[in-house]
């Protein structure tokens, strides 16, 4: 009976921790520049020249509201990268093989 009850409120704290997850998007503006989107947002929350400035802004913008993943999109419009921004909770990190 404990471990059910222990798994059912892992689950509830673990679906708590997801809700508070905002995840944004650096994607290629359409009259230039790069865009730091909130998912879900009609608009972009800011413009920048350059994908490194749009990336340190969406970052800054996912830890202010909880964590979450910010993903960076490539010219091509493939996402390019992904990371997880802390105190975002990602149930299964993966290794990091870049750093």
């Amino acid at each position: 009976m404990l471990c059910s009850f222990s798994a059912f409120m892992h689950n509830i704290l673990f679906n708590q921790n997801l809700k508070r997850m905002t995840n944004y998007y650096v994607t290629q503006g359409h009259s230039g520049g790069w865009n730091a989107k909130k998912e879900g947002a009609a608009r972009a929350a800011g413009n920048y020249e350059t994908q490194r400035a749009a990336e340190k802004a969406a970052k800054s913008f996912c830890h202010n509201s909880g964590g979450g993943e910010v993903r960076i999109q490539g010219r091509d419009y493939k996402f390019r990268d992904s990371d997880t921004v802390k105190p975002g909770n990602d149930p299964f990190p993966p290794r990091d093989k870049k750093h």
